[in-house]
C-alpha cells in the first residue's frame, strides 16, 4: 500500500510539501500540485483516516443515525438513505451508518470517540430523545424530520401541514365530498412520528372548511395485512370517492386491491399519495402523488452540515427548512361519479375480503 512518503518520492517532492499538496493548508505552486496529483493517481494512494484526523481533527467521515424500525416500509426509508449518502461523497465524505435500538447511546459513543465530523439523524420523533446528546456535542448535526423543539440544529423535512391541505383542497376542486385518509400504522403515532398528526390533522381543517366529509384511519405497513385493512376500510366506507394515502405500504398493495375489486382510478375512486417519483417507479404507481423528496432533503442536510464543519456556516442561525408540497399528476383524479353511475359492493366483480379481515 503506497504511503505519502512514496508520492512525494514519486512527485520529487519532500513528505512535507506532498502532505500541503493534498491538505491545501499551504500555498504551492501549480507545477508542485499537478506532480502530487499525477503521483497520487500512479500510485492510488489513499490517505491513512486515522492519520488525516490527527493532523486536521477531521475524519472527513458523517454519522448517518437511524433505525429500521418493523413499522416503517423499509424501501421508503432506503431512499432517505441513498439521498444522503450519495451527497456525502459527492462533497468527499464518507458515511458511517449506525443502526441501534438505543439512540442516545449510540450518538453518544460516535461523537465522544470523535469518529465523525457532524451527524445527519432519521427517524426523528417529536420529543427525539437524541437530541439533548446532539445538542451537547462539539460537532454539529443536522435533521430530517420535524421534532418539536428545533434550537441548536438544521431540520429539514417536507411541509407535511400544508400537504395534508393540498390533498384535500385538489380533491374538493374536482367536486369529491366524501374522503378517506389512509394513515401510517397507530404505533408510528404512538412513538412520535409527529407527521402522522401534522398531515392528518391539517387535512381535517382543510376539509371541515370546504365542508368535506373526511374519514382517517390506520393501516399496517406489511403485506398481507395492509391489503386485508384496505378492503375492510372500502367495507367500510361505501360513499367515499377519494382517497388520501400518508402511508407508502397502501400505496404499493392498492393497485392490486381495486383490481381484486373491481375497481378503477380515477373511474372508481380517485387517489391522491405522499410518496416520491422514484418510489412511484419502483412500484409502478399509477397514482397522482405529493413528492415527499427524500432525495432532496438528505442533499440539503449534508450540504448544510458540511457548511458548518467546514466553517461556512458556522457562526450563522439554524435553520428550519420545509419543502412545500409539490403534487405529481399521473392521471388518478377526476370529478367523481354520480351516486347511481358507481359501482356497488355486492356485484358479482367486487371481491369480498377474506374472513376476519379488519379496519385497523
Amino acid at each position: 500500500m503506497a504511503t505519502i512518503g512514496d508520492v512525494a518520492r514519486v512527485a520529487g517532492v519532500s513528505r512535507s510539501t506532498a502532505s500541503y499538496a493534498l491538505s491545501g493548508k499551504r500555498s504551492l505552486s501549480e507545477e508542485v500540485r499537478l506532480r502530487v496529483a499525477a503521483a497520487v493517481e500512479e500510485l492510488g494512494y489513499t490517505p491513512n483516516a486515522g492519520a488525516r484526523a490527527l493532523a486536521t481533527s477531521q475524519t472527513k467521515t458523517l454519522g448517518l443515525l437511524a433505525q429500521f424500525l418493523d413499522d416503517e416500509f423499509a424501501p421508503a426509508m432506503m431512499q432517505y438513505f441513498l439521498g444522503v449518502s450519495n451527497t456525502a461523497r459527492g462533497l468527499g465524505y464518507d458515511v458511517l451508518l449506525v443502526n441501534e435500538p438505543d439512540g442516545p447511546a449510540s450518538l453518544r459513543r460516535v461523537l465522544t470517540s470523535r469518529m465523525v465530523d457532524g451527524v445527519v439523524l432519521l427517524n426523528v420523533a417529536e420529543h427525539d430523545t437524541r437530541l439533548p446528546v446532539l445538542r451537547s456535542a462539539q460537532q454539529p448535526g443536522a435533521l430530517v424530520g420535524l421534532p418539536a423543539d428545533c434550537s441548536g440544529v438544521d431540520v429539514f423535512d417536507l411541509d407535511f401541514h400544508e400537504t395534508g391541505r393540498h390533498m384535500v383542497a385538489h380533491l374538493h376542486e374536482l367536486g369529491h365530498r366524501d374522503l378517506l385518509l389512509v394513515n401510517q400504522p397507530e404505533h408510528v403515532l404512538e412513538r412520535g412520528g409527529a407527521y402522522v398528526w401534522r398531515l392528518q390533522s391539517a387535512a381535517e381543517e382543510e376539509a371541515a372548511q370546504r365542508g368535506v366529509t373526511l374519514a382517517a384511519a390506520f393501516a399496517p405497513s406489511t403485506q398481507p395485512d395492509v391489503g386485508r385493512a384496505l378492503h375492510a376500510l372500502l367495507d367500510a366506507h361505501p360513499q367515499v370517492t377519494g382517497l388520501l394515502l400518508n402511508n407508502e405500504a397502501a400505496a404499493s398493495a392498492l393497485p392490486s386491491v381495486l383490481a381484486e375489486r373491481g375497481l378503477t382510478s380515477p373511474d372508481d375512486v380517485s387517489v391522491v399519495g405522499r410518496y416520491s417519483r422514484e418510489f412511484a417507479r419502483t412500484f409502478s404507481l399509477p397514482f397522482s402523488a405529493v413528492e415527499s423528496a427524500p432525495d432532496q432533503l438528505g442533499q440539503l442536510a449534508v450540504r448544510q452540515l458540511v457548511r458548518r464543519i467546514e466553517g461556512t456556516a458556522a457562526a450563522t442561525p439554524h435553520v428550519v427548512h420545509l419543502i412545500p408540497p409539490s403534487l405529481t399528476d399521473r392521471g388518478s383524479t377526476a370529478a367523481p361519479r354520480l351516486p347511481a353511475d358507481r359501482p356497488r359492493a355486492d356485484r358479482p366483480h367486487a371481491r369480498r375480503p377474506p374472513a376476519g379481515a379488519h379496519a385497523p
